[in-house]
């Protein structure tokens, strides 16, 4: 799951980032509001971090603007505004939840992870292909009642596929997935990930499911 942290705070936005990775996400980070816009128009999220207190505005503002334009994914407020007006404005402003400065690691990711399982057009439910399942909350990965034990960006490749299942994903879409903005990437390391999938796929039993489109991408067929 990728989440974009919407925090001015350098060395905050780095910790949290930091903690939420260890935990299974990847995270991008904006400094601004004018990168956050970018950030979202050149990549997919499931989820946005958001503080008040930006240099080139108001969080709240902003994401009121923001719902009003188009669908947005769910966004947590992150402040140091603690009052109760102030939660009540953020949640009425279109926050789908609220935490105030400092926060817990693992509150954090709990809150993410429950914003994500809430129903709505980008709720997260247990994905199928035959008798194999994959949970985009708990990243756990099914064959039948045995578990697929599956690295962070394994789990976010199989979700991908089994997301558009029986259609070719392009390596390209493949990489803005599993990767953030700021990660290096090796000439093959998209290759790599999809080599082990595909191997730990069929050690579980699904021989033939992850096929290669030569020159194009990668598609997972249904079980």
């Amino acid at each position: 799951m990728r989440l974009l942290i919407v925090e001015d705070n350098e060395r905050l936005a780095g910790l949290i980032a930091e903690g939420l990775g260890r935990r299974g996400f990847i995270c991008d980070m904006a400094p601004d509001l004018a990168t956050a816009e970018d950030s979202l128009a050149g990549a997919e999220f499931d989820a946005i971090i958001l503080d008040l207190g930006l240099p080139d505005g108001d969080g709240l503002a902003w994401l009121k603007h923001q719902r009003a334009l188009r669908q947005l994914v769910p966004a947590l407020m992150l402040t140091a505004r603690g009052g109760l007006e102030d939660r009540i404005a953020g949640l009425d402003a279109g926050a789908d939840d609220y935490l105030v400065k400092p926060v817990d690691i693992e509150e954090l990711a709990a809150r993410i992870r429950a914003l994500l399982r809430r129903p709505g057009p980008r709720a997260v439910s247990v994905l199928e292909s035959g008798p194999l399942r994959f949970d985009p909350v708990t990243r756990e990965a099914r064959l039948d009642d045995r578990v697929i034990d599956l690295s962070r960006r394994e789990a976010d490749l199989l979700e991908l596929l089994m997301r558009r299942l029986g259609s070719v994903v392009v390596r390209d879409a493949i990489e803005n997935a599993l990767y953030s903005f700021n990660e290096p990437v090796t000439p093959n390391a998209v290759e790599a990930i999809v080599s082990r999938l595909r191997r730990k796929l069929e050690e579980a039993g699904l021989a033939g499911q992850l096929h290669t489109v030569r020159g194009v991408g990668y598609m997972l067929r249904s079980g």
